[in-house]
């Protein structure tokens, strides 16, 4: 037996092994499911998407006990097929009406769903891309208006109401209503300001960070070029996110393991003003806090996320640690300020609380992890490319995966509310 052979049997039994311990662990979660969830769906698409994002619009139906949210998705596929940038629906029960375990539909592990197991998550617009989608955003002043990450660099801007909603079959190709020139390589990073309409910042593998302001693009212009370029890392730049209290601050993290703060009203665009080393390898996402203009997270290669204040930047607030592989992506709650989740390469949604930092904990429960760890979503089979808060149901979260696996739940209410004063007295027992 060959060197070569030998070497290829190693490996096939370490990726053996690996899978029976993700089916194992799979099941468990599945049968703690009802105990741990008011709300949990899950959807197979026909090719994973790395990018997911709620519309803020809800429909509430007359007489209905549920409501249709919007979920803006992309496609990865083979090469071989179309890619699409693609709005679903997703039903879900009222608000104002708990889960019931006795709900739970224990073949496809799914509890609080309606409508039936394919009207759940259903695709009502499929619009041609080029490539597969790194990541995809939609404009929080003008909904419609949808930016996204191509893979050869170039940022796509879609006026989604000029599309129909399903692609003609004779003309599959791509008709972006503006391309945004300016990068020479893909990458992630893509935030919309939500205080200055139409400014969006992008970031990718050539080092740079580009400044658009879409408001002035005339009908029949189809090409913009940057309204300013950033030069900071040494490195590609992994994410950058808008300040959301500060219109003129945004943050980036590179893979030259450095948080940079800028100013758009500085006259330099080559010099940030701040500049930390903030992680042990590569930064790949960023979240500034909804409320406190000063609170900035950053997650990295290095297995966690680290809390920091713009006021003293010398020092990270504190470290939190749970994850076992690469943190790809950080949100805070959209209504609870001291609450944020994180997603993994670890197959993990992580839910932390700031207030608990420090808290006394038993050996047991220290075995759980670090006090602050308040949920663990452990539903996913691989990789966990994106996820995002609803912004209408607090506590919901879609978190998608690279095994086309789309998840949407709600951990349990008696999980994240301290008070059994307001939980229904029924799931009491």
């Amino acid at each position: 037996m060959g060197e070569e052979s030998i070497v290829f049997d190693a490996d096939q039994e370490r990726i053996n092994a690996e899978e029976k311990l993700i089916n194992e662990e799979y099941k468990i979660w599945k049968k703690n499911s009802p105990f741990l969830y008011d709300i949990i769906v899950t959807h197979a698409l026909e090719w994973p998407t790395l990018t997911t994002q709620w519309f803020p619009d809800v429909e509430v139906h007359e007489g209905k006990d549920y409501a249709t949210h919007r979920l803006l998705i992309g496609t990865h596929t083979s090469g071989n097929d179309h890619n699409y940038l693609q709005i679903a629906s997703v039903q879900l029960p009222r608000a104002d009406m708990a889960a019931d375990t006795r709900q739970f539909d224990e073949e496809r592990g799914e509890l609080g769903g309606y409508g039936g197991a394919d009207a759940k998550i259903t695709i009502q617009q499929r619009i041609p891309h080029e490539g597969e989608i790194n990541r995809a955003r939609y404009m929080p002043q003008k909904i419609d208006v949808i930016a996204t990450k191509t893979v050869s660099g170039e940022v796509h801007l879609f006026d989604r109401t000029k599309f129909p909603l399903q692609p003609n079959p004779n003309n599959m190709t791509a008709q972006p209503t503006v391309r945004l020139m300016g990068h020479n390589d893909e990458g992630y990073g893509l935030s919309w300001s939500n205080l200055k309409a139409g400014h969006l910042l992008s970031s990718a593998s050539d080092g740079l960070i580009c400044h658009w302001d879409v408001g002035g693009i005339t009908k029949s212009q189809s090409i913009m070029d940057p309204y300013r370029i950033y030069r900071g890392h040494s490195s590609a730049v992994g994410d950058v996110a808008w300040n959301k209290r500060h219109d003129s601050l945004f943050a980036s993290g590179g893979d030259d393991r450095r948080l940079l703060i800028w100013d758009t009203r500085s006259p330099s665009a080559d010099k940030p003003s701040h500049a930390v080393d903030a992680h042990s390898a590569e930064i790949n996402c960023l979240d500034f806090h909804v409320a406190d203009e000063h609170l900035l997270l950053t997650g990295s290669n290095d297995r966690t996320v680290m809390l920091w204040d713009l006021r003293n930047l010398k020092r990270k607030l504190h470290t939190f640690e749970a994850h076992t592989h690469d943190v790809v992506q950080v949100a805070w709650h959209p209504h609870v300020p001291h609450v944020f989740a994180s997603a993994s390469s670890d197959r993990r949604v992580l839910v932390w609380d700031t207030t608990q930092i420090g808290a006394e904990q038993a050996d047991d429960e220290a075995e759980d992890g670090p006090p602050e760890l308040l949920f663990m979503h452990g539903g996913h089979s691989n990789h966990v490319a994106d996820f995002a808060w609803n912004p209408n149901m607090p506590w919901v979260i879609a978190s998608a995966a690279e095994d086309n696996v789309v998840q949407v739940w709600q951990m349990a209410r008696t999980i994240y509310d301290a008070n059994p004063a307001d939980v229904p007295a029924e799931m009491l027992e």
